[in-house]
């Protein structure tokens, strides 16, 4: 099963009938991942297959998105208005509180079938659903394990690691594969076309939806952090939550899911090494974040501690609620004490940062003793117009 980007290049324009795959920021980083995929991951002959099908995958929905925008160039125009944007580490209580969000009516969010399978049908989600409701049925048979540390269902609210893997980042490839030359190369990475490509995939999906973007989009992944600065320039009028959790759990949670992802593809999984790995990826993360956010008091900001959605939830979201400029009603308040009643998240996760080789004293040291953020959070404000939509030709271009 080949991992070469050309055979797979070639392979995706035959079946499309396509002469070139549109766009060339992604390229060189589709080659890259392509490349450490073959050299670095250790995949097992089922993490070859899949490997496979996703990249062939990610070129098909290229070629997808391009002619959709073609036929329906009014998508590009579509607006994406006050978006609301979860930031935070892996583990760090994130999930919640986008299902919390997801509870109110009033706000549009990321369903699992999108972010398997970003880019929509002409006919309607269905085909989308169920093949979101097949792939999530086969990895919770592969490693039941995911599904007890990341409960999520084809129509449930997830993140938008899809939208982010269209643009050949590591935001699902770190979790699934030992890719460290990706995510080293991502240091020094132009995220704007990859946040482009991110608002044009949102468009595309408030089309299929046959909304018009009037609602408030809630926006989740902990690769934003990534990414920030592009993400804050690309949104100038969103509000973004803050989480933060000690870093001790937030690592060591991680590298428990990571593993447990990793050991789907590959039968060479370092428990320590995934350590190591994801307390470095973690205090980077948190470092461009705080870096974009120091530097950017234009952007509305709010801090909220783990420990306060975990614990006084109504507290906290009322808080948020008065950040958000948004009342929160007794109808929200019933479908988010509806969704905690039956909400099954970390149950049963069990992890113990020395089986990664997690030492806490030098975790600390290295984060600083940072368990909660050091900058100040920014009050609500007046929200600030909504940018033009980027055209469609900025994310999907042959030139």
């Amino acid at each position: 099963m080949t991992l070469d980007p050309q055979e797979i290049e070639a392979f995706v324009r035959r079946r499309t009938g396509t002469e070139r795959i549109g766009g060339e920021h992604w390229r060189p980083w589709f080659a890259l991942l392509a490349e450490q995929l073959e050299q670095r991951a250790a995949l097992s002959p089922l993490g070859r297959i899949i490997a496979n099908g996703q990249l062939v995958g990610l070129l098909t929905a290229r070629v997808r998105a391009e002619r959709l925008l073609a036929r329906r160039p009014e998508i590009a125009q579509m607006p994406i208005r006050r978006p609301i944007i979860v930031m935070g580490p892996m583990r760090s209580g994130s999930t919640r509180v986008q299902r919390l969000l997801a509870c109110d009516r009033r706000f549009a969010w990321t369903r699992l079938y999108e972010g398997l399978f970003p880019v929509p049908y002409a006919r309607g989600d269905r085909r989308r659903i169920v093949a979101a409701a097949c792939v999530h049925r086969l990895l919770r048979s592969l490693n039941p394990a995911v599904q007890q540390i990341h409960p999520s269902g084809a129509t449930q609210p997830d993140e938008e690691f899809g939208h982010l893997s269209f643009s050949m980042t590591s935001a699902q490839a770190a979790v699934q594969w030992h890719v460290p030359d990706l995510v080293a190369a991502e240091r020094t990475r132009d995220w704007s076309p990859v946040v482009a490509e991110l608002a044009t995939l949102l468009r595309l999906n408030v089309w299929a939806r046959g909304a018009k973007g009037e609602k408030r989009w809630v926006l989740k992944c902990p690769a934003y952090g990534d990414m920030a600065d592009a993400l804050f320039d690309a949104f100038p009028d969103a509000s973004v939550i803050h989480l933060s959790r000690d870093p001790l759990k937030v690592v060591a949670s991680s590298a428990s899911l990571v593993f447990e992802q990793r050991r789907i593809h590959s039968d060479a999984v370092d428990a320590e090494a995934i350590g190591a790995e994801w307390l470095e990826r973690t205090l980077q993360r948190q470092r461009r974040q705080d870096a974009a956010r120091q530097c950017r008091s234009d952007v509305a900001a709010f801090d909220l501690p783990y420990e306060d959605v975990s614990g006084d939830w109504r507290g906290a979201m009322e808080r948020v609620y008065r950040f958000l400029g948004e009342p929160l009603t007794a109808e929200t308040t019933t479908a988010m004490k509806r969704y905690l009643a039956g909400s099954s998240e970390h149950e049963g996760h069990r992890y113990d940062p020395q089986t990664f080789g997690i030492e806490e004293q030098a975790l600390r040291r290295a984060f600083g003793e940072r368990a909660a953020p050091t900058v100040r959070g920014f009050g609500p404000r007046k929200p600030a117009p909504s940018v033009p939509a980027l055209a469609a030709k900025t994310a999907f271009s042959y030139s």
